[in-house]
């Protein structure tokens, strides 16, 4: 591919997301706004971090994030795959013993019993947060679809970017 076509397809790239950079805290985190009043809050606690894109609150309750998966860290058939400690590492810097939001989505719980929820800290969507740095993989499960398209577009701009596991994994 030529250097043009490279700079010409950053740069349809870059304007595809353009919206979405709108979200974008001077901090450096994915911030988004509460857009819509009628969704499900609840600021809670987070005793402890399980992996990259699953937590248990002070209460004993699990949460999985909505819309991204990450590597696995123990899994009965994965095993360890490229990338999950390091997920799990940003997940625990990002939220461990802090109070984050959560946002209910379209289903309650998994198979698992694990709540489903958007997770925020201090205006910090992490779900996003965590695919923009090349952590965590845009994943959509059952009818949830609110940010699908956001995800979508913040894996292409990381997995373009080499950021996270797109450098360090095959």
């Amino acid at each position: 591919m030529t250097p043009h076509k490279l700079r010409l397809g950053r740069f349809l790239l870059i304007a595809s997301i353009w919206s979405i950079s709108l979200f974008i805290g001077a901090g450096g985190g994915f911030m988004v706004g509460r857009a819509n009043p009628s969704l499900f809050y609840e600021k809670v606690l987070v005793a402890r971090v399980i992996d990259g894109d699953t937590i248990e609150l002070a209460d004993g309750r699990r949460v999985r994030y909505i819309g991204i998966d990450t590597p696995e860290t123990v899994h009965p058939t994965k095993g360890q795959e490229c990338y999950g400690h390091e997920a799990a590492a940003r997940n625990q810097q990002l939220v461990e013993d802090k109070f984050v939001e959560l946002q209910n989505g379209v289903e309650e719980v998994d198979q698992y019993g694990r709540f489903l929820r958007y997770v925020y800290i201090d205006g910090v969507f992490v779900n996003a947060q965590l695919v923009a740095e090349g952590y965590a993989y845009a994943s959509s499960y059952g009818p949830e679809r609110r940010y699908q398209q956001v995800f979508a577009q913040l894996q292409q701009y990381s997995k373009l970017n080499g950021r996270g596991l797109w450098s360090a994994c095959p």
